[in-house]
């Protein structure tokens, strides 16, 4: 998943570690109950690991790309178990999390069809009756800006809750801001 110089700058300084973790988190989870096990998919630079801890005990991060992966290691030892991975084949077995999270980077999966993978692989690795939360940008020219030469496919939040059903979640809820909308969905208890 390809970022520009820029955005990779603004994602691991500490400003977006402040705006994510006192603005965006907060926003996205206000209530919602993670639970005690957590995944987070795509953690990138780490940006959101302090905000999360606050949400949930057992935190987990799965990262496509490897350079990110050792520097989350590094950088966080302890606090955040580190797994390789891609969020459209995940290498974690059936139904072990309370909760699901992304952050501003299903705009960052090359397609719809592999987002729509990547929902469905959340439904598999959560537990009944877990949630999948998070939050993403809106389609802006300025959104667009800040991605030129990135790869970004945004997520248009009015198709979310019929992609959301057809992966298997219920109890959905969408809600747009003005730079960016939230999202959160259950996996039925029964399932």
């Amino acid at each position: 998943m390809t970022m520009n110089c820029w955005h990779r700058l603004l994602c691991r300084s500490t400003v977006w570690e402040r705006v994510s973790g006192t603005r965006i988190v907060p926003w996205a989870l206000a209530g919602t109950d993670l639970g005690d096990r957590t995944l987070e998919i795509g953690p990138g630079y780490g940006a959101n690991i302090a905000a999360l801890h606050r949400h949930t005990t057992d935190l987990t991060g799965l990262e496509i790309d490897p350079d990110l992966a050792d520097r989350l290691r590094t950088r966080h030892p302890g606090r955040l178990r580190v797994i390789d991975g891609d969020g459209t084949a995940m290498p974690l077995p059936d139904s072990t999390f309370g909760s699901v999270v992304c952050f501003t980077m299903l705009h960052h999966v090359p397609s719809p069809a592999q987002q729509d993978t990547l929902f469905a692989e959340a439904l598999r690795v959560v537990r009944p009756g877990g949630v999948f939360a998070g939050a993403d940008g809106l389609d802006t020219r300025l959104f667009r800006f800040q991605h030129l030469g990135d790869t970004c496919v945004p997520v248009p939040p009015d198709t979310l809750p019929a992609r959301l059903t057809a992966a298997g979640f219920t109890d959905i809820r969408v809600d747009p801001g003005t730079a960016m909308f939230r999202f959160s969905a259950r996996r039925p208890a029964g399932s």
